[in-house]
């Protein structure tokens, strides 16, 4: 079944993009469209690189402090995950990167993650292991 979603996202995500590239180049015409990648591209890897270093010190703190780093530990996830999605070429992926990266719109996605992980662990298909 998991691979069937995979197949599926290797296939539609970058047809997807590809689609809103070449819309964005008839709007706008091709350099100013290949301009505009490369800068959210940039622009991401820079808000990405501030938002992680954030997540991060947060983590340190909870930790050092004896809490358990949960919410923080899923807005690194986040952040890391927004981050990848503005590497990639395309200008939907990059509006959901930006999204997870931004503080006022990642509470959302951290939600969803939570609930994800705590669904997996309530029927046993997401186990944490210690040595």
């Amino acid at each position: 079944m998991m691979l069937k979603w995979l197949v599926a996202a290797i296939i539609i995500i970058p047809a997807v993009e590809l689609w809103g590239i070449i819309k964005m180049g008839h709007l706008i015409g091709g350099w100013p469209t290949f301009g505009l990648i490369l800068l959210t591209g940039f622009l991401g890897a820079k808000l990405a690189s501030t938002e992680g270093r954030k997540a991060f010190a947060v983590v340190q703190q909870q930790l050092q402090s004896g809490k358990p780093p949960g919410h923080a530990m899923l807005n690194g996830v986040c952040v890391l995950a927004g981050g990848l999605l503005l590497l990639v070429p395309g200008f939907f992926s990059d509006i959901i990167g930006v999204t997870l990266l931004l503080p006022m719109t990642r509470p959302f996605y951290r939600m969803l993650l939570y609930k994800w992980l705590e669904k997996k662990v309530r029927n046993g298909s997401f186990v944490i292991r210690r040595r």
